[in-house]
């Protein structure tokens, strides 16, 4: 039987045939681009990111960097890992508004508006050193024994609370020779130096200042003139302008322009003297000076606010101490 052999094939030996693969129209369709929203606005379409957290943010949310932009929770963070900026004294810079002396500024008015709407209020909230109360407000001094309607009163009673209260109590019109320059003259001051303490101690070491001031010019007055009863801010005043004096030798300058506004001061001392409680002016400029020299020479570093706090904490345990030794030396009436 002849053998047939089969036609030569086209496709040599060893190779393929190469079927073209045939694709028909796809029924999935194309996928749209995501849409980019901003994280903290997500009814905005933007495009820019933080290049801190890689945060999508739109216009509003923009801040300024020095590469690119940030965003607010970014901006937030790196102020917090700042180190905040401080005064030589070591306050923390608050900001151009003197909110502490503004503070205290309304408190002394707000008590003479009391003092004017209730006379007695005088009475019960001043600076006395050993005396006695009526029902009538008046206090009398150097009793032997307490009369019928009255009972002690004064610092040297326990009522403690007068060596602070005073010092936000002023003469009444009624009150002679004073009357409301009193509180006029006081606040004058008090806004003169207040903002120019606050900028530089802080709020805190300022209000430490003349609350220690103010107790300062109590003190003195019930020490040196325990019969006395006096009020006005006239003790934390002169402690703010020893804090002052101490503060502008520190800094080598003068805010306020030169020595003139101690010697000034020491003139009012020595003029109210015999209208005025001198002795409570003495008391606060020196407590002032006490305590501003432990705010302006304590050694820079994590140690500064401990020896700061250690000269208030200082003053006043003084201040104690003398209260407590005119109090055991007047003794019981």
């Amino acid at each position: 039987m002849e053998h047939q052999e089969n036609a030569p094939s086209t496709v040599g030996e060893g190779q393929a045939a190469a079927i073209p693969a045939q694709s028909g129209p796809s029924d999935a369709p194309a996928s749209a681009p995501a849409v980019t929203t901003c994280y903290r606005h997500a009814d905005r379409e933007c495009y820019v990111r933080c290049t801190r957290c890689d945060h999508l943010i739109c216009p509003d949310c923009m801040r300024p960097a020095s590469v690119g932009f940030h965003c607010p929770d970014c901006v937030k963070e790196g102020v917090k890992s700042q180190r905040q900026a401080r005064t030589v004294f070591g306050g923390r810079i608050a900001g151009a508004r003197p909110t502490a002396t503004i503070t205290l500024i309304l408190l002394n008015v707000l008590a003479f508006a009391g003092e004017l709407r209730d006379n007695t209020l005088i009475d019960r909230f001043s600076e006395w050193g050993r005396g006695f109360m009526g029902s009538d407000g008046r206090g009398y001094t150097w009793m032997g024994a307490v009369p019928p309607g009255y009972h002690a009163a004064g610092v040297a009673h326990g009522e403690w609370y007068r060596l602070l209260t005073s010092a936000f109590l002023h003469a009444l019109p009624s009150q002679g020779v004073i009357g409301i320059t009193h509180i006029l003259f006081n606040m004058m001051w008090l806004w003169q130096l207040g903002p120019v303490m606050e900028a530089q101690l802080g709020r805190v070491r300022y209000l430490a200042l003349y609350l220690v001031a103010a107790v300062g010019g109590s003190t003195a007055a019930y020490v040196l003139a325990p019969d006395s009863s006096a009020i006005g801010a006239s003790g934390a005043i002169f402690g703010l302008v020893g804090g002052y004096w101490v503060m502008s030798r520190r800094l080598r300058s003068d805010p306020l322009g030169g020595n003139g506004l101690l010697v000034m001061f020491v003139i009012w001392m020595v003029v109210s003297a015999g209208f005025d409680s001198w002795q409570g002016h003495l008391g606060g400029l020196l407590a002032g000076l006490a305590v501003g020299a432990g705010f302006a020479f304590a050694p820079r570093g994590k140690a500064r606010p401990w020896v700061q706090a250690g000269a208030v904490v200082l003053v006043s345990a003084v201040l104690i101490a003398l209260v407590l030794w005119e109090t055991s030396r007047i003794g019981p009436i």
